[in-house]
């Protein structure tokens, strides 16, 4: 073993269980303490030379780390809340006049119909007007395949609507 490995080995030895002990305060679960330790060591271990006090950096780098990893979680949840909301308080994804609520409908449980790709990139052509090059970036897909979706789905639309229409 070299000398790094060793006085890398005998740093977690040394403090693994308390650096776990510390992490668990801010973080709900050992194994997210353990996970901040593991990014606290990664951030301490190259500038553990050029600390006055390598063993008190040590623990500040695990302190730093677990408020990071409870800010992004608040961020996370926050995202998702003001995401929940969002969805709780949009009735539909057309913003339209009263009488056009009917057609609205019929086109919002057909486009529910369709395979996810093809709703994707018809949601992304048409209400984020983005091109079909940049609908193929979002999509991982090529140029031609987001095109090809985008043709399948209108022509599965305008099918399952014109059968609604001769019912």
């Amino acid at each position: 073993m070299t000398q790094s490995a060793e006085s890398w080995n005998s740093y977690l030895d040394k403090h693994g269980p308390a650096m776990v002990l510390l992490a668990r305060q801010w973080v709900p679960s050992h194994a997210d303490a353990e996970d901040v330790v593991h990014d606290a060591f990664v951030r301490f271990w190259p500038a553990r030379n050029r600390v006055q006090d390598p063993a008190a950096f040590l623990f500040v780098c695990v302190k730093r780390c677990a408020m990071d990893w409870l800010r992004a979680r608040n961020r996370r949840q926050h995202h998702q809340n003001v995401a929940g909301e969002m969805t709780a308080n949009c009735s539909s994804l057309f913003q339209t006049r009263l009488e056009q609520d009917e057609d609205r409908q019929r086109v919002e449980r057909h486009l529910a119909n369709l395979p996810p790709p093809q709703r994707e990139v018809i949601v992304l052509h048409l209400w984020a007007d983005l091109t079909f090059q940049q609908i193929g970036v979002v999509a991982g897909v090529s140029v031609n395949t987001a095109a090809s979706r985008y043709r399948y789905a209108l022509e599965a639309l305008r099918g399952a609507m014109q059968q609604e229409l001769d019912r």
